[in-house]
């Protein structure tokens, strides 16, 4: 059995731990090491192996996820450095670090994968784009495919677009999310109840999904299929493209993007 090993127990780790237990009925062949002692017992709790450092989960595991912000990659890839080798995969999931600054810091060339899951992964919802490298080995690659698709959808993105990707999937729920809080304060300002209001709401973002990827039509002829002409729907529309909703989307995407850009230069 391959042994996984998680720099870092943090909700993302937490998820994915989560799913490979209940895909494999059990904790046995992961590992954590994290700094904080509370997250670490809890994932004792769950029968996970806490390890004492990195340099001991890195000499234990066959593939290490590193579950850290992009901000403490420097420090973690410093201490993996020592130990590393190329019989290892690493997996990462941090925002804007690409696989050559990975390899470079740790001083390797061992084979990874470069992942962006986004959060509804805690809920086996998640959406996952996965850029494997060139020299790993055909189990790795199927292994760590499964660790997220056992949580939500994968798709196998090429490494020039994972950072256009991480505003597609990974910082995308926020999006969702303001717009239904926004839809959510305008019931609320007209004297329904916010509980009830969002109830409808989340249902109407589940049943549109769903629309999307099942219906067959495409967002162009689902949008005219809600419209009426001279109706309530029209109205709305007309507002939103008025206020530059489609340009303030993409304006916001390209801000995501232009930032994991940035973030390319902490490994």
């Amino acid at each position: 059995m391959k042994q996984i090993g998680f720099i870092g127990a943090g909700n993302m780790a937490t998820a994915i731990i989560k799913g490979l237990i209940a895909q494999n009925g059990s904790a046995a062949g992961l590992g954590v090491f994290d700094t904080d002692p509370e997250k670490c017992a809890l994932m004792a709790q769950n029968g996970v192996k806490v390890c004492a450092s990195t340099a001991d989960l890195v000499q234990e595991s066959d593939i290490i996820v590193l579950a850290v912000k992009p901000q403490s990659y420097a420090a973690v890839l410093a201490a993996v450095k020592p130990v590393i080798t190329n019989t290892k995969t690493v997996v990462s999931i941090a925002a804007g670090i690409s696989i050559g600054s990975v390899r470079t810091a740790l001083g390797c060339d061992c084979p990874m994968v470069r992942v962006m899951p986004n959060t509804p992964l805690l809920l086996k919802k998640g959406a996952t784009a996965l850029c494997p490298s060139e020299n790993i080995g055909a189990e790795d690659r199927e292994l760590v495919y499964r660790m997220f698709a056992g949580s939500g959808v994968c798709e196998y993105i090429d490494e020039a677009h994972m950072n256009e990707i991480i505003a597609v999937n990974g910082s995308s729920p926020a999006y969702i999310y303001l717009f239904a809080k926004a839809m959510a304060d305008y019931a609320e300002s007209c004297g329904i109840g916010r509980e009830q209001a969002m109830n409808l709401i989340c249902a109407t973002l589940e049943g549109s999904a769903a629309m999307l990827r099942d219906s067959g039509d495409s967002a162009d002829v689902l949008i005219e299929k809600v419209s009426s002409k001279g109706g309530t729907t029209i109205a709305a529309l007309e507002q939103l493209r008025a206020h530059g909703f489609a340009e303030g989307v993409t304006a916001a995407m390209e801000a995501c993007t232009k930032r994991a850009e940035e973030l390319s230069g902490n490994a």
